[in-house]
């Protein structure tokens, strides 16, 4: 099981600084956590991960369950012993496949029917196997199974959905067999009526966190961060708030500022393999020809193992398609989103987040100076 303790609230933004106590660690948050969708963040070993990430990662429930199966990880114990991991993990539930699979599945109550789009093989995922999966894949935390509608549903289905979620959520909870912290599931896409309804019953269910769902899936930035902060003072003060699949940088700290602990997502990874590059001094895109004579280090003020490359070499790699392109880039993003949560704390505790906010704005070029 976790627990969580709120240490300290930022007196100018209202941002939360808190532990998360796992049973795989202790973890200051606000935090980011790396994504490793198939037992391994793509192109890093655990050794770097460590390197790159507060100790905290994620697996993914659906395709780990689709490969290597169910057998294969229960002989090495788990996801930890099958990727040689010593840290703390969160599994998500494959709900939002659900969503990511749109065309190939069937959304009944019981649960979804899906199409292998591999193989053709036909598959049902329900709360309760979603709990059994993830109890063999051995997660600290673990998620409820959700739907995941789209934005622009209308509200006949938003709300027949958030009641089905509940329903799901409520199974998943009795089917649980084992002391990992299961997280409800908040959804009700950008309505505040279906959104504090879900908060409220999901609340009475119980649960030891609970997790923001269905935003940063296609909505304009500024209506997620009004649902957020509508949020922000309707959510349990006591259990850490997790708001699933955001990434970007400024994203994350405007949801700090409305009260969020913990984030995941595949962006930093992804773009990585794309060539585009988080630095301290805003996002760059390797490709681009300016940088073909650029001897400087893909980021002069964060110092990693990596700092020894210049934006020549690593623009040579990427065009050549090698690997080690791929290595550099998801090492400096995760690099950058590690030092950018860790300078976020520090402000918390400080007072002081709106400041760093601003002057991350104007020095990062996230926006125009």
């Amino acid at each position: 099981m976790i627990t969580f303790e709120l240490k300290h609230v930022c007196k100018q933004s209202g941002a939360r600084y808190g532990l998360l106590h796992t049973p795989h660690g202790t973890f200051e948050t606000p935090i980011f956590m790396p994504v490793g969708t198939k037992a391994s963040v793509k192109t890093l070993s655990p050794k770097e991960i460590k390197e790159v990430s507060d100790g905290l990662i994620l697996g993914n429930t659906y395709h780990l369950w689709l490969t290597p199966g169910l057998e294969v990880i229960k002989l090495h114990g788990g996801i930890r012993g099958f990727m040689k991991w010593d840290k703390a993990l969160l599994t998500d539930s494959g709900g939002f496949q659900v969503f990511s699979l749109a065309e190939n599945r069937v959304i009944k109550e019981e649960g979804v029917y899906f199409t292998n789009p591999k193989n053709g093989d036909k598959l049902f995922l329900s709360p309760e196997k979603a709990i059994e999966i993830q109890e063999v894949l051995g997660a600290d935390i673990i998620m409820s199974f959700d739907e995941c509608p789209k934005i622009d549903a209308t509200y006949e289905y938003m709300k027949k959905s958030v009641e089905r979620t509940l329903r799901w959520a409520k199974r998943g909870k009795d089917a649980l067999t084992t002391d990992q912290a299961l997280f409800g599931i908040i959804q009700g896409g950008l309505n505040k009526d279906l959104r504090k309804y879900s908060l409220e019953k999901t609340v009475e269910i119980g649960f030891p966190g609970y997790a923001i769902g269905g935003l940063s899936v296609g909505e304009k930035d500024i209506e997620m961060y009004e649902m957020l902060e509508f949020l922000n003072p309707l959510m349990p003060k006591d259990k850490p708030r997790y708001l699933m699949g955001v990434g970007e940088p400024t994203d994350i700290i405007n949801a700090v500022i409305h009260g969020v602990d913990m984030f995941d997502c595949v962006l930093p990874t992804r773009n990585a393999r794309h060539g585009s590059v988080f630095t301290t001094e805003g996002k760059i895109q390797i490709k681009n020809k300016k940088y073909e004579l650029d001897l400087t280090p893909l980021d002069k003020n964060l110092k990693t193992k990596i700092s020894k490359y210049s934006k020549s070499y690593v623009r040579h790699l990427f065009r050549e398609k090698e690997i080690l392109a791929s290595r550099i880039l998801t090492y400096q993003n995760l690099a950058f989103l590690k030092d950018f949560m860790e300078k976020i704390r520090t402000a918390i505790k400080d007072n002081r987040l709106l400041d760093f906010k601003k002057e991350f704005l104007y020095n990062y070029l996230y926006t125009k100076k």
